[in-house]
């Protein structure tokens, strides 16, 4: 069963995207901050991170998804923003991290289920 780990301080986000989700057969992880989606990400090795941006705790989603990005054991997961910072420059910051794929808040749950089947067949 593939993994995908939801990154996001506010709870009724995550289960959200939880619901969307459950329209597949995926075990949902999730985290309410980057430092937490760090432990679970080295636990779990998720297919896939949907990652907030902004969060509470020391450290951001752009951080955390450019620790996960240069660390050995979570360098492979697929990292996808899923972010209420849609300007150019974030977008920049998002993919110069290491993000693979960008969604900006708010989202279509059904784009967002394309984008997670079209990473996960590949």
């Amino acid at each position: 069963m593939k993994k995908i780990l939801i990154v996001d301080d506010q709870p009724e986000v995550r289960e959200l995207v939880a619901v969307t989700l459950r329209a597949g057969t995926y075990q949902i992880l999730e985290a309410e901050s980057g430092e937490r989606s760090l432990e679970v990400a080295k636990e779990h090795k998720p297919d896939i991170i949907l990652m907030d941006v902004m969060m509470a705790g020391k450290i951001d989603g752009f951080e955390a998804t450019r620790r996960l990005k240069s660390d050995p054991e979570t360098k492979d997961c697929t990292i996808i923003m899923l972010t209420a910072k849609g300007q150019a420059a974030d977008r920049e910051t998002g993919f110069e991290a290491g993000a693979d794929d960008y969604f900006v808040k708010p989202f279509s749950p059904l784009e967002l289920l394309r984008k997670i089947e079209e990473v996960l067949e590949k």
